[in-house]
């Protein structure tokens, strides 16, 4: 009886189990059906993925302003590499313009002295120098993103070497900064270390330069940094890196200064990554060289 009783028992726990498997089996198909419907309203693929994970619609991306970004490269307190990120997700543009960091922001050029430049209002605060920049351009940027050089060498170790077209050979030695710079011209992999010599590099040990169909001096090096930075975009936005964003997140924690909060950053990304990077805009702020003034020269060389 008692055996009967058992067999009966376990017949009817069976069922139920087999009764709760079929439910979670039906929860997670419509879930994934609903997740897969919300996938294919936002534009399908990775742009789709990402978009339904941080919870947007379809219309999301209409509530999107374009996105101004003040980008520092700074080496010793100074911005040596000063450019503004303009990216718009509607239209699905992008572009990079750089500032010379010799540019003057002072009021009388004949009574000019270094701290006119505006490479060195970052000394004074990185508002200061958001605040000329837009002064500068007209713009209204808001947000500003700062890099050291450490930081710079560690994010490209993270996401592996870049392949990048050295323009030329380089060959520059600066004992002071620690600064050694010596590369072949030619399509090659950098790492970190190699890819800083690229973005610094002005002029040769012997004052050779770039080509003035390159763009010279400044001109040449700013026309490189935008080049690197889009190679560099190019390999970032690769499915195999969103693994890596922990890494990255850790990077930015310890050296790069910006006030980009996460939750503007990530309503972005979904787009972003579906932007095809051979269709950015690389230029940079128009103007002229002039001779600097008696009192700049002086002024430079007493510091």
């Amino acid at each position: 009886m008692n055996v009967l009783s058992n067999k009966k028992s376990n017949k009817r726990k069976s069922g139920i189990f087999k009764k709760i498997l079929l439910v979670l089996l039906l929860v997670i198909l419509v879930s994934g059906a609903i997740f897969a419907y919300r996938v294919y309203q936002n534009g399908g693929g990775k742009k789709g993925f990402l978009a339904t994970i941080v919870g947007h619609t379809p219309d999301t991306v209409k509530s999107l302003e374009k996105m101004y970004c003040l980008l520092l490269g700074k080496s010793q307190n100074l911005t040596d590499t000063i450019m503004i990120a303009e990216y718009d997700p509607q239209a699905q543009q992008a572009s990079l313009l750089s500032i010379p960091r010799d540019t003057f922001i002072g009021k009388n050029k004949n009574m000019a002295l270094s701290t006119d430049k505006i490479n060195s209002v970052y000394r004074t605060g990185v508002d200061n120098l958001l605040k000329e920049v837009n002064e500068l351009t007209g713009l209204n940027i808001k947000y500003y993103l700062t890099v050291d050089t450490v930081a710079f060498k560690e994010v490209i170790d993270a996401i592996g070497e870049v392949k990048f077209n050295v323009p030329i050979d380089m060959n520059y030695d600066d004992n002071g900064q620690n600064l050694h710079i010596h590369l072949k011209a030619g399509e090659q992999l950098l790492d970190g270390d190699k890819a800083e010599q690229v973005v610094r590099f002005r002029h040769n040990n012997d004052g050779t330069t770039y080509p003035y169909s390159y763009g010279g001096e400044d001109f040449g090096r700013m026309k490189t940094q935008r080049a690197f930075l889009t190679a560099l975009a190019k390999q970032t936005l690769k499915v195999e890196n969103i693994t890596k964003i922990n890494t990255f997140i850790d990077i930015a924690k310890k050296y790069i200064e910006t006030n980009l909060d996460f939750n503007i950053i990530k309503d972005y990304i979904p787009y972003a990554v579906e932007f095809n990077m051979d269709n950015l805009q690389t230029q940079h702020l128009p103007g002229q060289s002039e001779q600097a003034s008696r009192n700049w020269c002086m002024d430079f060389h007493s510091r």
